[in-house]
Parts: C-alpha cells; structure tokens; sequence
C-alpha cells in the first residue's frame, strides 16, 4: 500500500512540477525534484538495518571506513553499517558457507583486518573487495605483533626465492691485500765508527753496495791511545796487562785482536778493523789518510738476512689484522716467488693523508733477493681465530642506518631482527647481537620479505590509529 501510494504521489509532484515549470512560475528543475524522491523512495522502501553495528562507512559513500563512530572533516557522522546491511553472515550453515567461514578463521583464530590484496595502504575491519573485485586478505591475530613477524604463503615463499640456512659457530677468515714497501730492518744496521781519534792508513777495496762477510778487513788505522793501550799490555806487570787489555776493548777491539797483541808481545805500528756483521755496504766515508775523529761515521753496514715489509693497511679493515698474523709477500720483479711472514707490529698512528696505518711483516731474506724500496703485494691472514656467530653476508639487509636479518621461525612465518655486526669474513660474517647459534636466518629472498615487512608494519600502524576514538 505504501509503495503505492509513493509512486502515484511521485507521479503527480513530477507531472504536476514539470507543468509549472513549463509555465516558468517556479524557479527549481524537475530533475531535482525526481532525484529527492526517488532517494525518498528508496529510503522509505528499505527495510530498517537489523543486528550490530559492524562497522561505520563514509556518508558520502567513500571508501572510507571505521570500526568506531567517527565523523568527517566537516563534523558530519559516519554512517552506521548494520549486521544485515552489508556481508551477511546468517546463512554459514550450509556446507559452501561454512567452507568459506573455516577459511577465514583457520583454527579459530581471530581475524584483526584485512588488508589491500595489491599491497596499498588500505584496510578494512570487515570482508571487502577491491575495485577490481579481488577479496582483501584476512590478517589473523599473531600476524601482525608487536615483533613484526610476517607469514607468507607456501606458494609465495616459492616465488619469492626465500632460502635459509642456521647460524653456526664458527671462526672468521679473512685475507687482506694491501700494497707494501720493502725496508730494512733497522735493529740490524750498523755503523762503523772509532771511539778514539785515528788516522786512516789503508781502507779495503770495499764500496757502496758491496756485500762484506763478519770479521773482513775494513780499514787500517793507528792511533795513539791505542797504542798506548798496547804498550801497557805487553809490559810484565800482572795488574797493568789486565788494565791494558781492557782499554783496548773498550777502543772497539775485538778479543781476537787483543789476544794477537798479549801473544806477540809487540806495540803494533797499525791496526785492522774488521767488519761487525755481514751484509750490504749502505755507505763508506773512510778514505786513506783521513783523520777520523771520536765517533766520526765511517761505514754503515746492513745485514739483510732478514727484512721488513711494511705495509699500507686502511682503517676500516684494520681491526682484522692482529699481531702474529700470517702474511705472503710478493713482487713484480721477482714473479714466481711467494715469501712467508708474520705480523709483527701493528704500528699507533693514522695516516692523515690516505686514512691508513703501516703494520710491519718481517720475513727471511737469506739470499738476499728482496732489497730496499721494492714495490710488494702483501696478502694478511685476518680474522679470529676463536669461534663466534656467523651467518653469510647475504643475509644481512643493510638499510644505511641499521642491518637486520630475517630469522625463519617456520610455518612460513619469518621475524626481522636488528643486529649488530662485527668482522667481515670472505663470504661471511660476524653476528656480535642479535642473533644466537642454531637460528635458521634468511639468504636468500630476504629483500623482498623486507618489502613486505614494511608494508605489514605500515599496516599496523594504520590499524591501530584506526582503533582510536
């Protein structure tokens, strides 16, 4: 009857309006009129809504949504949706409703939102489509806590890559190629100097450059001191000899010469000084019949039985070098060729210029082939040697600001976790917090499940802001 009477009365008001109208005695359109009452119409056939309120609706049909009262920028109230006015649920006894309910609430778990199938910023409280009419995703509750775990589904997890392997206790090996510069080792440098004035009769055909053997001949000299000193010695008093003998060793004497002096009985007019090491002639200074003053340098000899490397190593690599460290040494000119040594002083300062600081490798050089100033390859075995936490460096997701790696909890639920990362190996890494030994961490993949970490994160967020009165 109600129906009835609406559209005979809708029928007349537009008849009668439009007559008017033609008229030009009223200033409205018919249009306008027929709009207001077939809304009229609709409002007052619809069936009152019956049930909860099961969620709150834009009142401009946006598609914005609220689980709790709400109201628009211009103070206007959402409209309340009603048990029976959206997805009803009465009918799930039937055998294909109830197959749909035991999907949407496996186990019995409660379903918190459903969230956009395409991965957009957008959520529902309630069962909804997109506009291109796929179903928004049910997020159930343990999904979406406080600790960001993430499920992902078999099927996904297959396209996606994702591969884990355990985090095992392990030591970390490195190898460190830096450049490096030959040198010689300065504890075995010597200088030839008299400790008394001389005169230098005769010096050895001996010249910058040569090597020399321990106990050749340098030089001759004479020197009055030790002259003296000799005299004192070849005497017969008991108490002056042993005085005689000890001032000719403290004038640089070796025992050898001392003892040819208390065996001959003879002040010898001239003296051999013999070389105190062996090795290269760096420099000569004595001439024949130079004056040599006390302490006046007159040969400086190195011994390069054994030498230095040292090497240019940077900052941010300097904590895998420690002392005692096996190195190799290598040089262009002598291709072929590797020479062991060690670490053996990491040296305390920075280089300003280049951020770098010097470690010295020594090695063993007896045939002499390394030499002063050579260019050289340095490899240094770094690392520790005691066991730590490592993982491979695919697995750690390095944002700039902090380094997370995704744990696999299993069921397809993964957890991101800020770590704290210490030495870098060759392919992997050092785990110092965060992670434990026998965690299965992500390498594989693990950029993508960072992808959707944040887009779950974002999610939260806004469901959780949605939450607020």
């Amino acid at each position: 009857m109600i129906r009835t009477l609406l559209v005979t009365l809708s029928l007349a008001v537009t008849g009668g309006g439009g007559y008017i109208v033609g008229s030009g005695k009223l200033p409205f359109d018919t249009a306008v009129v027929a709009s207001w009452l077939a809304d009229a119409t609709n409002t007052a056939l619809k069936p009152a809504g019956t049930g909860p309120v099961v969620y709150y609706r834009h009142p401009d049909g946006k598609p914005d949504y609220s689980a709790v009262p709400k109201e628009t920028s211009d103070g206007r109230d959402f409209t309340p949706v009603r048990r029976s006015d959206d997805v009803s649920f009465d009918g799930l006894g039937t055998t294909k409703d109830k197959a749909v309910a035991e999907v949407a609430t496996p186990s019995g778990r409660k379903v918190l939102y459903y969230r956009n199938p395409m991965g957009l910023p957008d959520s529902s409280p309630v069962p909804k489509k997109d506009s291109m009419g796929m179903d928004y995703i049910a997020v159930f509750e343990g999904e979406a806590d406080d600790s960001g775990a993430i499920k992902v589904s078999p099927g996904k997890l297959q396209r996606m890559g994702v591969r884990s392997v355990q985090a095992s206790l392990s030591p970390i090996v490195r190898r460190l190629r830096v450049p490096g510069t030959v040198t010689l080792d300065e504890r075995r440098v010597r200088m030839v100097a008299m400790r008394t004035d001389a005169f230098i009769e005769t010096v050895s055909d001996v010249t910058t450059g040569d090597r020399v053997r321990e106990g050749q001949p340098l030089f001759q000299f004479f020197s009055k001191d030790i002259a003296a000193a000799a005299a004192e010695l070849v005497t017969h008093q008991e108490s002056s000899a042993k005085g005689g003998a000890l001032k000719l060793r403290n004038f640089g004497l070796s025992e050898d010469a001392v003892e040819g002096i208390r065996r001959s009985r003879k002040v010898p007019d001239r003296l051999d000084f013999d070389a105190p090491v062996s090795g290269v002639v760096l420099e000569r200074i004595a001439m024949p019949g130079m004056m040599a003053e006390t302490g006046q340098t007159l040969f400086r000899i190195a011994d390069t039985s054994r030498i230095w490397v040292v090497a240019e190593v940077p900052e941010s690599q300097l904590g895998a070098v420690a002392d005692g460290a096996k190195a190799s040494v290598t040089v262009r000119s002598l291709p072929g060729r590797t020479f062991a040594g060690t670490v053996a002083v990491i040296y305390p300062e920075i280089r300003t210029e280049t951020r770098t600081a010097k470690v010295r490798v020594e090695l063993d050089n007896e045939d002499g082939a390394l030499r002063a100033n050579m260019f050289a390859d340095v490899a240094i075995d770094g690392g520790k040697d005691q066991a730590v936490v490592a993982v491979p460096d695919t697995a750690v997701v390095d944002t700039g600001e902090r380094q997370v790696v995704f744990v696999d909890l299993g069921d397809g639920r993964f957890e991101p976790r800020a770590v704290k990362v210490g030495l870098r190996g060759r392919n992997e890494v050092e785990i110092t917090e965060g992670i434990k030994p026998g965690d299965r961490v992500v390498v594989s993949g693990n950029f993508l499940l960072d992808a959707e970490s944040n887009l779950t994160s974002a999610l939260n967020a806004m469901t959780s802001d949605e939450g607020k009165p």
